[in-house]
């Protein structure tokens, strides 16, 4: 991890939300509390921190990722809509005040250096064959062709944000682990180990279902 520079951030805690580098956010905002965040943060740089809040424990996370506001629009009971942009990512070192909206001293988090980049790009390149696969096989379960989006990134790092950003289901949890490691190699080891577990079990459920449609046209 790569400390750049430490600033104020003022945050914004969401029950079981990660947002990643490059995801869009949109927010709905209407606790009073947020209202003034909102302004305070439109009249600075536009940008404020995301951060889990685990509704379990009733905890939150000390990674994070700043959104910054692209649009917003404000009705006339006070409520807004605003679309966000995830930025860089950031550790919380410090909570410096909780009222009227919390705030905190936060340092900035890069990735590692890439020691070994032919090793990290044929890992990228085996992660999208295995992330193909999944929605291939997802797509054939499903009796509808699905496909990845065009824009996909093919950047290494990117593309571990975008897998981690895409997760299926209630994964909170192993997002945020994704988001807070500070190594492109280990996040995209790790994403291709849970595509090729999906791959897997896809697989086989795709043979289960071939073998009983076989099964009903014999029978037919």
């Amino acid at each position: 991890m790569t400390d750049l520079a430490v600033r104020e951030l003022p945050l914004f805690p969401l029950p079981d939300v990660v947002l990643f580098p490059q995801e869009v956010l949109p927010l709905h905002i209407f606790e009073s509390r947020y209202r003034i965040m909102l302004r305070s943060v439109l009249e600075r740089d536009s940008r404020f921190g995301v951060v889990r809040w685990d509704p379990v424990t009733k905890t939150m996370s000390d990674v994070g990722c700043c959104a910054e506001i692209i649009k917003c629009h404000t009705s006339e009971d006070g409520r807004s809509n605003i679309i966000t942009l995830g930025q860089q990512r950031f550790r919380v070192l410090e909570i410096i005040r909780e009222a009227p909206f919390l705030t905190a001293m936060v340092s900035w988090i890069e990735d590692e250096e890439v020691k070994n980049p032919d090793e990290l790009n044929q890992l990228s390149d085996s992660v999208l064959i295995a992330l193909q696969d999944v929605v291939s096989l997802t797509g054939k379960l499903r009796d509808s062709e699905t496909v990845l989006p065009d824009d996909l990134p093919d950047l290494p790092r990117e593309l571990s944000f975008w897998i981690g950003a895409h997760l299926a289901g209630p994964v909170a949890k192993e997002q945020q682990n994704l988001l807070e490691i500070s190594n492109t190699l280990d996040r995209l080891k790790r994403e291709y180990e849970m595509l090729d577990n999906t791959r897997r079990q896809l697989a086989a459920r795709t043979v289960i279902k071939e073998t009983l449609s076989n099964v009903d046209q014999a029978n037919s």
